[in-house]
């Protein structure tokens, strides 16, 4: 198993977490000189937070392990590639690397839809991994959207008619 793998693997854990609260499962981690320095999960439905990203959830505590918002010597793992918002904030900490599990190409912003993690035009660019473990990251996402629809199918609403 290379480095890669194995942080993508304690994402993954991340990820699990999001999914047993019925949150997208989306788990990240920031590793600072081979140690994990932050992890986080997707909250949003949880926290009533658009912000509550698993990435976002994971800069905020990096930031405060390290006293710094600069995160230009961690390594980023994401089991999904990350939306705008994320990619951005990504840019902003100055994160160093990002290692992506799987592409979301309906949103994505780390090559998919746009790529704003290596924009020339910006003043920082990440250095990106994609595919670490990817078929094990879309697999959880595809289970959790497929029951997610089973589920909804169940949940018919049922048509009241109003009586006068």
């Amino acid at each position: 198993m290379t480095e890669d793998e194995k942080y993508m693997k304690e994402a993954l854990k991340q990820a699990k977490k999001a999914e047993v609260l019925e949150e997208v499962p989306i788990g990240c981690v920031i590793v600072q000189n081979g140690q994990i320095i932050a992890r986080g999960y997707n909250r949003r439905n949880t926290d009533k937070n658009t912000l509550s990203h698993a990435e976002l959830n994971a800069i905020r505590k990096a930031s405060k392990k390290t006293g710094d918002w600069r995160l230009e010597d961690c390594t980023m793992y994401i089991t999904l590639e990350p939306c705008q918002m994320c990619a951005g904030a990504i840019v902003q900490a100055r994160v160093g690397r990002v290692v992506i599990g799987a592409m979301n190409p309906k949103a994505g912003c780390a090559g998919s839809v746009l790529n704003l993690l290596e924009c020339p035009e910006f003043n920082h660019q990440a250095e990106v991994e994609r595919g670490i473990l990817e078929a094990e990251c879309s697999e959880m996402l595809t289970e959790f959207f497929q029951q997610l629809r089973e589920n909804k199918k169940k949940k018919k609403p049922v048509d009241k008619q109003i009586k006068v």
